[in-house]
């Protein structure tokens, strides 16, 4: 087997980051002196792009907002064999970045997630709140699709090639990073989690998250993917709970029935009995769903499987 160099693929989301731009482009460079840089430029309204241009970047604009449609964007427009990306904020601790990689290519890894562990020097680096929120939504997902992911909404990830192109951005926003989380665990994907420090942005620097509107849009997410990718699970779980409330309505009927050889209360009987029906349907829904979702799933691996791990092996 003949093995060359791999070819590293910095690439780099941004939305108003000419504060801390600089300071990421930099730090790649003394980092990772051999990969290309790309700064993929959302619409942003300060002098991002003239700055990471300056820097030596190639600068990719991307008109349509928010971090999914960019996710999108780099990952068609870009062609590596190692793929690293990380917000343009400044504040992941880039000193680890070639043992990362040395990982992923050593163990064959389709994608290495950054522990984001606050480095301690500002309380509002890694806010409670947004622990908090991270440990639900990272909990929702392991219920529902499995794996042992710490840190689902880290912005720090390296990628294989072949986990890139067979990845089928949907999202716009925030989102995304769910997305990238359960693709790898839906198609049983070799990852892992290092842990990375996380600082504090730049003095003047705001952070583009909102606690609520993104977590609600994440969770809208989930609940979308479990629809989509569990559907037996989801309207299984319908079922159930619409027959406990169809019988929690004809149970008191029966019993009256029972004693009485009269139905005293017939539209509650007739709602009860749609109740039933509903759950049956229900349940038919989710399997038929379920053998779609088990096609698509199959396509998906037979993309997956089509891209080599490492174009410089042959």
């Amino acid at each position: 087997m003949v093995m060359t160099q791999p070819r590293i693929a910095v690439v780099v989301p941004c939305y108003n980051e000419a504060l801390s731009i600089q300071l990421v482009i930099d730090e790649f460079k003394t980092c990772l002196p051999e990969a290309e840089l790309f700064v993929f430029d959302n619409n942003s309204s300060d002098d991002t792009a003239g700055i990471a241009r300056r820097a030596g970047a190639t600068v990719i604009p991307v008109k349509l907002r928010g971090k999914g449609n960019v996710v999108r964007r780099m990952f068609a427009d870009v062609e590596a064999d190692v793929y690293v990306m990380v917000d343009g904020d400044a504040t992941y601790d880039l000193r680890d970045i070639r043992a990362h990689i040395d990982q992923l290519l050593a163990q064959r890894l389709d994608m290495l997630v950054g522990c984001r562990r606050d480095d301690g020097s500002n309380p509002q680096t890694y806010r409670p709140g947004h622990r908090l929120g991270n440990l639900m939504l990272t909990g929702s997902v392991a219920w529902i699709f499995g794996g042992s992911f710490t840190d689902m909404l880290s912005g720090y990830r390296v990628f294989s090639r072949r986990y890139v192109k067979s990845f089928p951005a949907m999202s716009q926003g925030f989102e995304t990073e769910t997305e990238l989380t359960v693709h790898a665990l839906e198609l049983r994907m070799p990852y892992a989690e290092a842990d990375i420090i996380y600082r504090a942005r730049p003095e003047g620097s705001t952070s583009k998250l909102s606690t609520l509107r993104d977590g609600w849009r994440i969770l809208g997410t989930i609940l979308k993917l479990f629809i989509s990718e569990r559907p037996l699970a989801f309207f299984g779980l319908l079922a159930l709970l619409l027959v406990l409330l169809g019988l929690g309505l004809a149970i008191p009927l029966l019993l009256t029935y029972a004693e009485t050889g009269l139905v005293p209360r017939l539209p509650t009987g007739v709602l009860a009995t749609g109740i039933m029906m509903c759950a049956g349907l229900s349940l038919v829904c989710g399997a038929i769903l379920h053998t779609v979702t088990t096609g698509r799933r199959e396509a998906k691996q037979l993309v997956y499987l089509g891209i080599p791990f490492w174009q410089g092996l042959s």
